[in-house]
This record gives structure tokens, sequence and C-alpha cells, in this order.
């Protein structure tokens, strides 16, 4: 997601739309996670989004007034998807542990649902505006 000439308000925007993306990529990722629970062999994966952005806000943006002007190229907030490929500590290799999937479950939701809220309050807002104050 390449943020270089929006404006805040539309940076935000797209920020919340690819946040809501990151999560329902991770929740798919923990339910194939949780379903091969007894798989031998399985190895689960993990979804990254938010380690991308804390990355990005240490790298400078650069000011440009024109578009033939070069932009810096830093897509931000990209989302990963990775196996871990760690050592598991059961006998048949598999490496998903229910407590931490269940605990992730849980938080991806709390975080899906307060950007839900988020992107609500923006479209009411705008609504409000379009309506002329009622």
């Amino acid at each position: 997601m390449n943020l270089n000439g929006l404006s805040k308000d539309n940076m935000t925007y797209e920020l919340i739309k690819k946040s809501l993306d990151a999560s329902t990529i991770r929740g798919k990722a923990i339910a194939n996670n949780l379903a091969n629970i007894n798989t031998k062999g399985y190895k689960r994966f993990n979804v990254s989004f938010e380690e991308s952005l804390k990355n990005a806000s240490d790298e400078l943006e650069m000011k440009t007034t024109n578009e033939k002007h070069f932009k810096n190229g830093n897509d931000f907030g990209e989302i990963k998807v990775e196996q871990d490929e760690s050592h598991s500590m059961r006998e048949d290799g598999n490496n998903v542990d229910l407590d931490n999937e269940k605990a992730n479950q849980a938080a991806n939701t709390l975080m899906y649902n307060a950007l839900i809220t988020q992107i609500n309050g923006r479209l009411s807002n705008t609504k409000y505006v379009i309506n002329g104050g009622r």
C-alpha cells in the first residue's frame, strides 16, 4: 500500500481497510490452524501486518509536489502469511497450541470489531455532513 500523495483522511481510511483485510486473513489462518490441530506434521501459519507498519514508521516520506518527482517507493502495510517451522513438543510434529490459537482468535476478533466501529463512525460523520447536520 503506497501512502504517498494521499490526504491524511484518505490515508487513515486506507489503513483501516488494509487492517480489516489483514484481520480477515488472520482469522482464516487461525481457523485453518485449529482445523489441523490433530494433523500429523502440520505446521501452523501466522499472519504479520502490524510489524510492517511499525517498521515503516521509522522511515521518512519524501514530499512530492509534482507527479514527476521521484517517490521513495515504500509500500506500507504488507500482509505476510508465514509458516511457523519451529519444532514441536508433540511426537507427531504438529506445532499448533490450542490455547495460543484461541487467545489469538480472541485478540483478532477484538481488533476486527474495533476497526468496524472506527469505519462506522467515519461513515456516520460523512452521512451527517452530507445530510446538512440532520
